[in-house]
């Protein structure tokens, strides 16, 4: 069985509200629900290969040629497909990062170097990565803003990364799944970089931006078309559904909907931020749809306990127990949150303070 290393674990702990699981906090799109239950009409028939409708959809919503996108069960199949085309050797990856670029690499034996962030620095990259940058690597894996800390790092500073991987023959996979939640991400996307860097590749999803992990489907974009061919070629052929090509067509024309996530997103990561750090946790500054914090040992079973499901970021390579992710949520549901932790920070409080009398009971 393979085993559950994310979150949104819910049929493990189906009792509890899911902040484990970033999606955009309103739900999945009435229309992307409708269009996924019409698409049922012909789930007797094959789904369209190459997936043709879908790819004209994204590349107007992306600006980008049709011909330079690539469709995936979810962006999770991408980033295996594009290892087994390229077949690294050797591969940079910073630690922590997301845990499906390491897996990944090593399902094609790739040997995985980490670029370790510090907490001192709030786990953001630094100069010092682009002497991590040698000629011997055939690929690195970046994430803006970077899961599970959700630090936004800035496009020069991935610029340099990117002429560094150009000159050095280096292929960037840049993972920008959750730049739709951060207030500018036309600041931060390196979109425009495509058609003049070959060697660049772009990861972007449907998942979180419109609530449809269920559904999994994401896309790449990379002006490789060479690279994306090798990458069809060791993809079965149909591998996303009729379901999630309707499905996807549909939610890119929800344009209201998006802003709307965001917006509440902005409020509420604020509030949550702000109400957090007043409850004495040590919260790091993400500016994606979830925030990043360290707290006590065994948080996480302490909310399981009050109905709340977080993320343990225990298992990221360069983390250790204390680190947890949580989702921006609703209101109400942020309220929930903030009342538990409340409770589980008091009870850990005044634990500490009977274990502490009874301490100094004993040494008299």
């Amino acid at each position: 069985m393979k085993k559950h290393i994310h979150g949104g674990n819910i049929y493990q702990y189906e009792n509890c509200l899911d902040f484990s699981a970033n999606c955009n906090p309103l739900g999945t799109p009435e229309s992307v629900k409708r269009a996924a239950a019409e698409s049922l009409e012909r789930i007797s028939e094959y789904p369209r290969v190459g997936c043709a409708p879908l790819r004209r959809a994204i590349g107007e919503y992306e600006d980008i040629d049709e011909e330079n996108i690539i469709c995936g069960n979810g962006a999770a199949e991408l980033i295996f497909s594009l290892c087994r085309a390229v077949k690294p050797e050797r591969a940079l990856v910073p630690a922590p990062t997301f845990a499906e670029y390491e897996q990944a690499l090593r399902s094609v034996d790739c040997q995985v170097e980490y670029a370790c962030l510090k907490e001192e620095e709030n786990f953001s990259l630094q100069e010092e990565f682009l002497e991590l940058l040698r000629e011997d690597l055939d690929m690195v894996f970046l994430c803006n803003p970077n899961n599970p800390t959700g630090i936004l790092t800035q496009r020069e500073f991935f610029m340099k990364v990117l002429k560094i991987c150009d000159r050095k023959d280096i292929l960037l996979v840049m993972d920008e799944c959750f730049l739709d939640f951060v207030k500018e991400p036309d600041k931060y996307t390196l979109k425009a970089q495509l058609s003049l860097h070959k060697n660049l590749f772009l990861l972007k999803a449907f998942t979180k931006r419109y609530a449809m992990a269920g559904i999994r489907l994401g896309y790449g974009m990379c002006a490789d078309r060479e690279l994306l061919e090798k990458m069809e070629a060791v993809t079965q052929p149909w591998n996303v559904s009729t379901v999630a090509q309707a499905a996807g067509i549909a939610a890119l024309k929800e344009k209201e909907y998006v802003e709307r996530g965001r917006q509440l997103i902005f409020r509420e990561s604020a509030y949550l931020q702000k109400t957090l750090a007043d409850l004495g946790l040590k919260v790091f500054p993400s500016q994606a749809n979830y925030i990043f914090f360290k707290g006590p040992e065994g948080f996480f079973e302490d909310c399981v306990k009050e109905g709340i499901l977080i993320r343990s970021c225990s298992n990221y390579p360069g983390l250790s127990e204390g680190y947890y992710r949580i989702a921006v949520k609703l209101p109400e549901e942020n309220a929930k949150l903030v009342r538990a932790f409340g409770r589980i920070l008091q009870k850990n409080c005044e634990s500490l303070r009977n274990n502490s009398e009874n301490n100094q009971e004993t040494i008299r």
